[in-house]
């Protein structure tokens, strides 16, 4: 069965990320957590299917409030995903569509692209490092390395990231196949992605408690008394937060 087969599938991905990944993981979130230190930012970029893992960082139960997920319309699927996967080749977009971000020297910059060879992300990575912030990129290496870059500049988004964490997924992020279907199916970078980021916002938690720091997460709106739980964490960290105002989602 398909059904059984992608959970077997998809399991052995997630426990393969487990075994490679978590010192990948581990310097993603020292980066994360000295931005938040410095009271700086994490933003988290995706075109395509790949900004369900920067939505899955913000605003969230349990995520960090510093964390802004950069959204922006043309590059996303509730466009049309014809157009979104036009949009993400265009060069020199990307500095159009960053131009209302409160990038800082200081701030971190995660970047998924499960190919990581189109030029939006690419020149995502370039502008971020451009203004001071340290990159982290979630990718296919297997994907990536099998194919050339779409950007003028020759290179691929891991070879701009100060980490790189490889979400183990195949070329073409479908694992499945059977007779009568032409093309694989069953893709995995959303699952994957989803795992590493929330496994590299716990670990950055788990940093800043270590330290004997504030930890600033989000309560479920859903449970009783988070209203003035996040009320008040709001109020204490409202300069940093005022870096956020211009954006109509927070």
């Amino acid at each position: 069965m398909s059904a059984s087969n992608f959970t077997d599938k998809s399991l052995e991905l997630l426990v393969k990320v487990k075994e490679t990944q978590l010192t990948n993981i581990r310097q993603a979130a020292e980066l994360a957590a000295d931005s938040i230190k410095a009271q700086h930012l994490l933003h988290v970029f995706g075109t395509g299917h790949s900004q369900i893992i920067a939505e899955e960082a913000f605003f969230r139960a349990g995520s960090l409030i510093f964390v802004n997920a950069i959204l922006e319309p043309g590059v996303l699927l509730n466009e049309g995903g014809m157009k979104s996967g036009a949009m993400e080749k265009v060069p020199g977009l990307a500095r159009a569509l960053l131009t209302n971000q409160a990038l800082q020297a200081g701030d971190t910059m995660i970047i998924v692209s499960n190919s990581g060879r189109n030029a939006v992300p690419i020149e995502t990575a370039f502008l971020a490092r451009e203004k001071g912030l340290k990159v982290v990129a979630i990718t296919s290496m297997a994907h990536s390395t099998s194919v050339d870059s779409r950007h003028e500049s020759g290179k691929k988004l891991y070879e701009l990231a100060d980490v790189v964490i490889d979400n183990c997924g195949v070329p073409g992020d479908a694992i499945l196949s059977r007779s009568g279907v032409e093309a694989p199916f069953g893709a995995t970078s959303t699952l994957t992605g989803v795992f590493i980021i929330q496994a590299l916002i716990a670990e950055t938690i788990d940093i800043l408690a270590a330290a004997g720091l504030p930890v600033p997460v989000l309560m479920s709106a859903n449970l009783d008394g988070s209203a003035a739980y996040n009320e008040e964490l709001f109020a204490r960290h409202q300069q940093t937060l005022r870096r956020l105002s211009g954006l109509p989602r927070f």
